[in-house]
């Protein structure tokens, strides 16, 4: 992965987008599609699509959700602590004493999540796992109306944006899920083009709301109508302790991008992007999934007449935590792979699988 590659990951990670808030960061979407891209559209939903013109009339889309997990300002009490709901999918273990960030109209508002302390808990209390209502923001309020003169009911709220670089070309960042992704189909986008005269219409879209329903990639496929359409999220790395590979598969971080097969799977496209990773030596990990993926491949798959649908992952350690661990480098063949796979859909192609 290139400096100025590493610099646009890292400004993705470093930008707040909860599902419904993800503003912040299409904006960052919409300037690095300019400079490559025919047409940058954004519509109704948040979504922000980039289509270049090709030699035939094949659609290809390539999606990436740009939301994230995150937290709503719910209620403040008369003391100014303050109580959240969730947006998408949370442990709320993993959010006891974390660092979190309020984002609001004036700013962003630095916080604490908290609960009381371990030496005050009941024996019962230490048995049981805490709900959300247990636990609190405290932003140093003095009371009520001192903490409702910077935050209000409805501001999201994120754990504190931050990535950190580990050893072998490891990263770790709070919303790899799907930053890393959405990073991919923007970068192979920019290398399919760059590459030359493409042989298809070739679209990209940075889809909103996945974590609360793959809303974004159900409106965003609706509107480009393509043929042919890919999805990248990221998957459970099971190559740490405790995950059972029996149950969950066995793929592992540095041993390349993920292609899914199954039935949200169009067998054609599984079978290209295996050639692809073959002809141009990028190393391919397959994961199986015998029911319709949660990721934007599922919402794309079911397009209108439907659509010759394909997903590519790539590995993540602690999945939905403040610790998301990927590898760049699988990160970096995937951009390679998809390039690579666009730049193959020469002539008619029939996708039917028959």
């Amino acid at each position: 992965m290139d400096t100025a590659a590493r610099e646009f990951l890292s400004s993705l990670l470093h930008t707040p987008s909860p599902s419904g808030y993800e503003q912040p960061i299409q904006r960052l979407v919409r300037d690095y599609l300019a400079r490559c891209a025919d047409e940058v559209t954004t519509d109704s939903h948040g979504n922000v699509v980039g289509r270049k013109a090709g030699a035939s009339a094949t659609r290809m889309l390539l999606a990436g959700h740009c939301d994230q997990i995150g937290l709503i300002v719910q209620f403040i009490d008369s003391d100014g602590f303050i109580s959240v709901q969730p947006i998408g999918g949370w442990d709320p273990i993993q959010l006891i004493g974390a660092r979190v960030t309020i984002w609001t109209a004036s700013g962003p508002v630095a916080g604490v999540m908290s609960r009381k302390p371990i030496h005050l808990l009941t024996d019962e209390e230490r048995k049981v796992v805490p709900k959300m209502k247990d636990l609190w923001i405290d932003i140093g309020a003095t009371d009520k109306a001192d903490c409702e003169s910077v935050v209000r009911v409805g501001d999201c709220v994120t754990l504190e944006l931050k990535a950190q670089e580990l050893r072998n070309g490891r990263m770790a960042s709070v919303a790899m899920d799907d930053k890393i992704g959405l990073w991919v189909v923007l970068e192979a986008f920019r290398r399919a083009v760059a590459a030359g005269p493409l042989p298809c219409q070739l679209f990209v879209a940075s889809t909103v709301q996945e974590e609360i329903g793959l809303r974004g990639a159900k409106t965003s496929a609706h509107g480009v109508d393509p043929q042919v359409a890919i999805a990248v999220d990221v998957t459970h790395a099971t190559d740490c302790p405790t995950i059972d590979k029996k149950a969950e598969g066995d793929v592992g971080l540095g041993k390349g991008p993920v292609v899914y097969r199954g039935p949200n799977m169009n067998p054609h496209v599984v079978d290209r992007l295996v050639s692809a990773g073959l002809s141009h030596a990028i190393p391919v990990q397959l994961a199986a999934s015998g029911r319709a993926t949660p990721t934007d491949a599922n919402a794309l798959q079911m397009t209108r007449a439907g659509v010759a649908t394909g997903l590519v992952s790539i590995p993540n350690r602690y999945m939905h935590s403040a610790v998301e661990v990927v590898s760049l480098d699988d990160a970096d063949q995937a951009a390679d792979l998809l390039a690579a796979f666009c730049r193959g859909l020469e002539g008619d192609i029939d996708w039917a699988p028959v």
